[in-house]
């Protein structure tokens, strides 16, 4: 099939480049010309594993293009993807001026095009958006005079860090169509990507848009549920791991999202769980579930800083921290409402100087905090004449380190495990006090 997919970040370039990689005819379209170039000169603007060698193959093999040409590209495609961004807007609610003005460039570049049969020219909605949107951009078509375009929603369910392999083997794909033709048309270009009998799910575009939201909402909501249970850990002497093990063997409950941290970050869930919220307030009902868990996450951010001025009892002025891992989860460089950010307004705000490392995200950091903090290009370059260390992002790079290296390294012996990837008493053993979370009341000291 002739594809077209409007936007090159995380959604629009795996999607462009995983349909190119089934066989299909994909031209992707962003507005900014210095990202074009990038890609058409091989090169890919993010971090996503598997990503830039699948880009430079289909853009070699000719099945994958990149363009600033919205109307030719969108004029010669069957199937048009939307998968632009929906930033959080000031009141909390999707920001979707993005969406609006590619559907009004759509409507203009088929003004004088002729209709053709149902299922012929479909608009895919891939972006996350509130239940209404598909609404919208069909008024907005007709607006233009082009009703004979159908209009469907496709949610995305990729993470980062995993998007290929979530692409090629998803759990399931959901459409929202108000015609089963094109359902049809869908289910055909899905079709190499559910050899294995996962299912293709076909609903209204309504119940579509709010599948996704309810996804992302109830994950986030496993998040915030296990990071206050590890709170109370720390209060009560029981250690959530444990705990962790004892609840996930329950089969209704399962072991997926069940690990305590710093709170979740990146570019979905906490501004999906807030389109959430603007949702239920708009329609009158207030979500306070929602609420809470926005909240939980919001409070579970100042955890690691809280532990740390309590092992230096509230003297951190002119301290050095080390920090490891930035991005808000391994295998991607994106540090969008990132836990590390918290950690280090907090730190900085206290008079600590900050050093930080991670394996992909720092440059997004320098672009944030400039020489306001310092750099490293190892782990263990974070760590000379630190007295403590952060861990913050569950990197693998970090899980087996030679602390006999580290102990000479630092000036202070504690770690302050966000992600538990260290065994406490183990810790003790060789040298340091160490601080997990939800690991009960005891903090165990060499």
């Amino acid at each position: 099939m002739k594809i077209a997919v409007i936007g090159t970040g995380y959604v629009g370039l795996v999607t462009g480049t995983c349909f190119a990689e089934s066989g299909n005819d994909v031209v992707c379209v962003d507005n900014n010309p210095k990202k074009v170039d990038l890609l058409n000169a091989g090169g890919i603007p993010i971090y996503e594993p598997g990503l830039e060698e699948l880009v430079k193959k289909n853009h070699r093999d000719g099945r994958l293009t990149f363009t600033t040409d919205l109307a030719k590209a969108v004029r010669s495609a069957r199937l048009i993807f939307i998968g632009v961004g929906t930033p959080q807007s000031d009141k909390g609610d999707a920001d979707l001026s993005a969406v609006w003005a590619v559907t009004n460039a759509i409507g203009d570049a088929f003004k004088d095009v002729p209709a053709g049969p149902p299922g012929s020219r479909v608009v895919v909605v891939k972006s996350t958006v509130p239940v209404g949107t598909n609404v919208g951009v069909m008024e907005r078509l007709n607006a233009k005079g082009c009703g004979h375009i159908d209009v469907a929603s496709n949610p995305e369910f990729l993470k980062e860090g995993a998007a290929i392999n979530d692409f090629m083997k998803p759990d399931r794909v959901v459409v929202g169509v108000r015609r089963p033709e094109v359902a049809e048309v869908l289910r055909e270009l899905y079709a190499p990507f559910l050899r294995t009998e996962r299912p293709f799910i076909a609903m209204s575009p309504e119940s579509s848009e709010m599948t996704k939201y309810a996804a992302n909402a109830m994950l986030a909501t496993k998040i915030s549920f296990i990071n206050e249970m590890a709170n109370l850990c720390d209060r009560v002497g029981a250690d959530i791991n444990d705990v962790r093990k004892g609840m996930g063997h329950d089969q209704r409950i399962g072991f997926q999202f069940l690990f305590p941290g710093p709170g979740y970050g990146g570019s979905c869930f906490p501004k999906d769980v807030q389109a959430i919220i603007a949702m239920g307030r708009r329609t009158g009902l207030p979500l306070n579930l929602m609420q809470s868990v926005d909240a939980v996450n919001d409070e579970q951010k100042k955890v690691l800083f809280q532990k740390i001025t309590h092992h230096f009892q509230g003297d951190l002025a002119g301290k050095m921290i080390a920090i490891w891992g930035l991005a808000f989860k391994p295998q991607t460089d994106d540090v969008r409402e990132a836990p590390a950010l918290v950690l280090i307004d907090s730190l900085l705000a206290s008079g600590v100087k900050v050093r930080v490392h991670d394996p992909e995200a720092a440059g997004n950091i320098k672009a944030i905090y400039g020489d306001r903090i310092s750099y490293s290009d190892g782990p263990y370059g974070t760590l000379e004449g630190a007295d403590g260390l952060a861990i913050v992002t569950e990197w693998k790079a970090y899980q087996n380190p030679d602390f006999d290296t580290m102990k000479k390294l630092m000036q202070g012996r504690v770690i302050f495990d966000g992600r538990n990837i260290f065994d406490e008493k183990a810790m003790a053993n060789v040298g340091f006090a160490y601080y997990g979370i939800g690991r009960g009341k005891k903090t165990y000291t060499a």
